[in-house]
């Protein structure tokens, strides 16, 4: 076993102690992600089962919302403020292309919730319609989901449009306060003369992570045992040429 010293040797298993480490670590890594979203959906479900709230006890101006807070029913009065409508563009739904409309709804706090009314068809992902369904006039009741804001690109509201729903970046366009999120709607009352469709509901299912875990814990098994096979190999060569080596020896011995 001298030879596991030799240099090529030792670069070896540093590599492949180094890679089964990393196989580890992103098992490791899907396991937690996996508990992340058995947390998430434990409070998803709770949520979906309470019974909607008052949107001031549960969401509130420039204090973000909670992840145990997310898709919570809240209950809101007060007037769409149709001409702030914001085309949220490149929705689809079954495949098809469509746009999502935000409009404020100014609540009689003075403080405006953003609610993603639905989902309208479009000829394609980039398309904004010309005659957009309009909100219900007037004084409405509107129950609906909270969301947390995205973040990153695509939040940026240009020209009445936007990529992703942001209360602090539509806040920008608007000179009322906005709680921070916004809720899908669920329902309207008055209900909308023109339909549109509404948000669809969480999967709660677990996704991937658990056999995704399980795959790279494979991948770093699967190193250390291949590398503990081609030792055996290594092992079992020499031992074959150190026989052969010996009966070269013996053979000039038996005939003198």
């Amino acid at each position: 076993m001298r030879f596991l010293l030799s240099r090529r040797w030792v670069l070896f298993a540093l590599f492949v102690g180094v890679l089964a480490f990393l196989f580890v670590r992103l098992g490791e890594w899907q396991f937690h992600r996996l508990d992340e979203r058995e947390q998430r959906n434990e409070w998803t479900e709770r949520n979906l089962a309470a019974s909607p709230a008052p949107v001031e006890d549960v969401m509130a101006v420039d204090s973000g919302v909670p992840a145990d807070r997310e898709w919570l029913r809240v209950r809101a009065t007060g007037t769409y403020d149709a001409e702030a409508t914001v085309i949220v563009r490149y929705q689809t739904r079954d495949g098809d292309a469509g746009v999502d409309l935000v409009t404020p709804l100014l609540t009689r706090s003075g403080t405006a919730l953003l609610v993603d009314r639905g989902w309208v068809a479009t000829d394609n992902t980039g398309d904004v319609p010309a005659d957009l369904p309009a909100p219900p006039p007037g004084e409405v009741e509107v129950v609906g989901f909270v969301r947390a804001d995205s973040s990153g690109n695509g939040i940026e509201v240009q020209d009445g449009s936007t990529r992703a729903i942001s209360s602090e970046e539509i806040g920008k366009t608007l000179d009322y306060p906005v709680y921070d999120g916004f809720v899908d709607a669920e329902t309207e009352d008055p209900a909308p003369t023109d339909e549109v469709v509404r948000a669809e509901l969480p999967d709660l299912g677990e996704g991937p992570h658990f056999f995704y875990g399980i795959q790279w814990w494979f991948f770093g098994a699967l190193a250390v045992f291949g590398f503990a096979y081609l030792v055996w190999d290594e092992k079992r060569a020499a031992n074959r040429r150190a026989r052969t080596a010996d009966r070269e020896r013996e053979e000039p011995a038996a005939r003198s």
